[in-house]
């Protein structure tokens, strides 16, 4: 007789161990199938964003911050620092370690939630049955009321710069380096290319990111991304927009990567290149042919805005589905999923899924950019208020930046809110909030702001809105 479940759920990343997780605290019986290997072989909890992008990618970025810091800013502070010296090896080895304690909690918090977690392939069949083939062993078939598939993403490959993960590599080898290398080359200006390109930068590597759209970030807001651009630049980051990658072959001495640009024809020469051009659905092996499921165009699982897909008691959340490839975005389709699951009342408001990017100064942003709000027809007025005026800012001397804010001209809502500067993607959780509740410029303006803090420029902006800034000329 097959092991029977109330939820099994395919995936352990951000999205599936949570939907697990929240499962069981609904009083189900719940089974988590993972197969993610690491680089040494070893199984591990977490998905993609665990072992190889947010966690290993930040641990990194904070690594080499400080060493820029170090470099650049310490004698401000009066603190003089002779005989710098990176150590690659260590800074590798505590992002190890970091990963290693959060892959390995997620295994705590299953035997603490009662999930079993299932080390192996998940597929689902007909009649929501699942197909688990353990790492060793031959395939059973496990049977659930309700089967959620988080099976995440993976990097897309470029046919004309195909991987071989040494010299050219995806977001996960790139991260893996053992050495700085002398010059780098990227493919893609997106979040994952601008926050590889920074921390290998930061460590003395001389950077090229070609991007083959007319302008940087088209999902931010235009001012904030043409003074994230200028910033980067001020850096020592070399970005060629407009510049198409037509071939990538390897040489004796790294790749040679040819592209077409403004300028015509050109060739790139870098001792190892990284590709970041996004990623795509990861659904291999994860749909047996008369399951009842047919991926969309792009590969996606189509489901309705509760992450329903078309065959009952099937959900899937996260990167395999449509919306954006965020582990925040994954978790909280797993909440919903599970408490849907478990006959509550639940939503994912997408409206206000906030994004980051973890370059220095940070990006983050919620809700529309100015150019959306203009093309909807909306009246709608902004207001902005820079770094360079917050107090607590120019102590910390990080004051690259501003806060935007775009609200409605008739009833003053909150419509989108964009930071460029320290700490952004801690700040825009304010944000978030206010947008929830469909909060105005006006609450934001007689909400209380402790000072000094970066907060207050969020304050600054929202008064800015009305030609009532405080501390900077309207």
């Amino acid at each position: 007789m097959a092991k029977s479940y109330d939820v099994i759920v395919i995936g352990a990343g951000p999205g599936g161990y949570i939907a697990a997780i929240r499962a069981a605290q609904n009083g189900m019986r719940v089974a988590c199938i993972d197969a993610w290997r690491n680089r040494d072989g070893k199984h591990a909890f977490g998905g993609t964003c665990l072992n190889a992008g947010c966690i290993p990618s930040k641990a990194l970025l904070e690594s080499s911050e400080l060493v820029h810091r170090a470099r650049h800013e310490f004698s401000k502070h009066g603190i003089t620092v002779s005989g710098l010296e990176v150590d690659v090896g260590a800074m590798q080895k505590r992002k190890a370690t970091i990963v290693r304690q959060l892959t390995g909690g997620i295994a705590g918090l299953f035997k603490a939630n009662k999930v079993e977690g299932l080390v192996g392939r998940g597929r689902l069949l007909a009649d929501r049955k699942v197909e688990f083939t353990p790492e060793s062993g031959e395939p059973e078939v496990l049977e659930a009321r309700y089967v959620i598939l988080a099976s995440g993403s993976s990097p897309i490959e470029l046919p004309v710069a195909p991987f071989d993960g040494e010299a050219i590599v995806d977001s996960w080898g790139a991260l893996e380096f053992d050495e700085v290398p002398r010059r780098l080359g990227v493919i893609g200006a997106g979040i994952i290319g601008l926050e590889l390109g920074s921390v290998w930068s930061r460590l003395g590597a001389e950077v090229v990111i070609l991007e083959a759209l007319d302008e940087l970030l088209p999902a931010a807001d235009r001012d904030i991304a043409k003074e994230a651009e200028k910033q980067f630049r001020r850096q020592g980051l070399t970005i060629h927009l407009g510049a198409k990658v037509t071939g990538a072959r390897r040489t004796d001495k790294g790749v040679v990567v040819e592209y077409s640009g403004r300028d015509g024809a050109q060739t790139l020469e870098v001792d190892r290149l990284v590709v970041a051009v996004g990623r795509r659905p990861y659904t291999d092996g994860l749909l047996a042919e008369d399951c009842g499921i047919r991926l969309d165009e792009r590969g996606f699982i189509p489901v309705d805005d509760g992450c329903r897909t078309r065959v009952k008691g099937v959900y899937a959340i996260g990167d395999c589905v449509r919306g954006p490839m965020l582990a925040h975005k994954a978790s909280e389709e797993g909440v919903m999923a599970a408490d849907l699951i478990a006959g509550e009342v639940a939503e994912v408001n997408y409206a206000v899924v906030p994004s980051v990017i973890y370059t220095a100064p940070e990006i983050a942003w919620v809700g529309k950019t100015e150019r959306e709000v203009q093309e909807s027809g909306r009246a709608y007025k902004t207001g902005s208020f820079p770094f360079v005026a917050n107090g607590r800012a120019k102590a910390l001397e990080q004051t690259a930046g501003m806060v935007k804010v775009v609200s409605a001209a008739d009833d003053d809502e909150i419509l989108g809110v964009h930071i460029l500067g320290p700490m952004a993607g801690e700040l825009i959780a304010e944000a978030v909030l206010a947008m929830e509740f469909s909060a105005s410029t006006e609450d934001l303006q007689r909400t209380i702001h402790a000072h000094p803090t970066l907060a207050e420029a969020l304050h600054e902006a929202s008064l800015a809105a009305d030609k009532r800034a405080l501390n900077y000329p309207n």
